[in-house]
């Protein structure tokens, strides 16, 4: 199993950045891929990013330019870093881990079996 905890979010200014962290433990054999998600009051889970137990990734078509998701293998840390904000990133964002990478387009909640507890970004 997995384990996953979200940390670095805050508030900020349109225009700034912000960088998440989420802290993967657990046994990561069964898992290939981690990825960011959002998901604001009253709407759905949206996947922001992915990255593959290989390095490939992908990206929402909002956030692309803008985010960039990374990991950190020897210190089993997954990264957002996010730069030119919007208010309309302002969302509770969360790290998961899946099995199935798909290669193109933005992550699937559905694809994912575990979950950190999340972490609020607010851009104002």
């Amino acid at each position: 199993h997995v384990q996953l905890v979200e940390s670095g979010g805050g508030s900020v200014q349109a225009g700034g950045s912000l960088r998440l962290f989420c802290k993967v433990s657990g046994h990561s054999r069964g898992s290939n891929c981690v990825g960011w998600f959002r998901q604001a009051p009253g709407k759905d889970r949206e996947g922001v990013a992915e990255l593959s137990k290989y390095g490939n990734s992908t990206y929402a078509d909002d956030v692309k330019g803008r985010f960039t998701i990374s990991r950190d293998n020897a210190k089993n840390t997954l990264y957002l870093e996010m730069n030119s904000l919007k208010p309309e990133d302002t969302a509770m964002y969360y790290c998961a881990a899946g099995v199935r990478y798909r290669g193109s387009g933005a992550p699937r909640p559905d694809d994912y079996n575990y979950w950190g507890q999340g972490t609020q970004v607010t851009v104002s």
